[in-house]
């Protein structure tokens, strides 16, 4: 378990994380998003007791990252987003040399191993030199050492950064196995993925969390208003009738294309609205080719919240600035 109490970082004036708490539990995948320089890097630096907080707390399995350091990281397994690695090792060197530095006598790595190489794929791979290996295969090795001495915490920063779309679903699939049992963070630009595989959602803006909630009841609350997009054939469609049964009801589409109808509507959230179109569809025997309920995608969620407060903020905020521990210089393979 993860617990973080009133956690600040200062880089001189500029407030990088401005006072965040939040708590994740045993058998929790949490997406951590923010647009650049919101502080996600240096909240997870923090998280791993790579970078010492301004005031705060970090709590791991109960005890502080910081009073306890050893015993605090032995239980996170981390993947950051610059991933580095030992190019002239081999994949099994590399992975030997971390096994041991995390405690793990020979019986142990090689119990391990043949679990990890499976899940992340890296068979075909695992005499070669690191140096010589694809960035899809680097990022598989990175991750490989994340998990290796099977930690309870997965903190996990752009793990599918530079996998083809079978790769990622590979490691989707991974994530979501190891997500079962044991406390997983992840950040990502790539909202797709932190849809697909996260409980729980976590914006951070300008330093501070400004969204901390279940992807699900995340996405309702801001649909505060239904879509219910329709194709269908029908000789009437008594449209006059439906809008005085649902006074509230908006037409965004109202298409014929050859003998198909395209509708649009719209209706307040706590309106059943497929049920209500539903039962005039039947009434006036529309043949209903496909209905469904258009939802807003997390991207539309995620911009339209830190875009808005960005656009608030004033000009001359320090927040607004590029923090120093986001910044990243990214080795490009030839």
């Amino acid at each position: 378990m993860i617990e973080v109490k009133n956690l600040s970082r200062k880089f001189g004036e500029l407030v990088a994380v401005n006072d965040i708490s939040f708590k994740i539990g045993s058998g929790q995948i949490v997406g951590f998003l923010g647009p650049n320089a919101a502080g996600k890097t240096t909240t997870l630096r923090m998280l791993i007791g790579y970078l010492q907080p301004t005031s705060g707390e970090i709590l791991i399995n109960g005890k502080s990252i910081f009073t306890h350091p050893l015993e605090s990281i032995r239980q996170i397994g981390y993947l950051p987003e610059s991933n580095a690695l030992y190019d002239e090792m081999s994949v099994y060197d590399y992975l030997r040399y971390m096994g041991s530095l995390r405690g793990l006598d020979q019986a142990q790595f090689e119990t391990r191993l043949d679990f990890v190489i499976d899940k992340c794929g890296l068979k075909d791979v695992i005499s070669q030199i690191i140096g010589t290996l694809s960035k899809g295969y680097r990022q598989r090795t990175g991750l490989t050492q994340a998990i290796l001495h099977d930690p309870p915490i997965l903190i996990l920063d752009e793990p599918t950064n530079g996998l083809d779309p079978n790769q990622i679903f590979d490691i989707r699939e991974l994530i979501f196995e190891l997500g079962s049992e044991k406390t997983v963070l992840i950040s990502s630009h790539i909202m797709q993925e932190i849809q697909a595989v996260s409980d729980r959602i976590m914006i951070i803006n300008r330093g501070s969390i400004i969204i901390d909630e279940d992807k699900e009841l995340l996405v309702t609350q801001l649909n505060n208003r239904k879509q219910l997009v329709l194709e269908l054939e029908a000789g009437k469609l008594a449209l006059e009738e439906l809008i005085a049964q649902i006074p509230e009801l908006e037409i965004h589409r109202n298409e014929q294309i050859g003998e198909e109808l395209f509708l649009e509507l719209s209706a307040p959230a706590d309106i059943d609205l497929k049920r209500l179109v539903g039962e005039h569809a039947r009434k006036h025997k529309w043949l209903v080719l496909s209905m469904f309920i258009r939802r807003h995608s997390l991207e539309e969620v995620f911009y339209n919240l830190t875009r808005n407060l960005q656009k608030e903020a004033p000009e001359d905020s320090e927040a607004g600035e590029i923090e120093p521990e986001e910044t990243s210089n990214e080795v490009v393979e030839a």
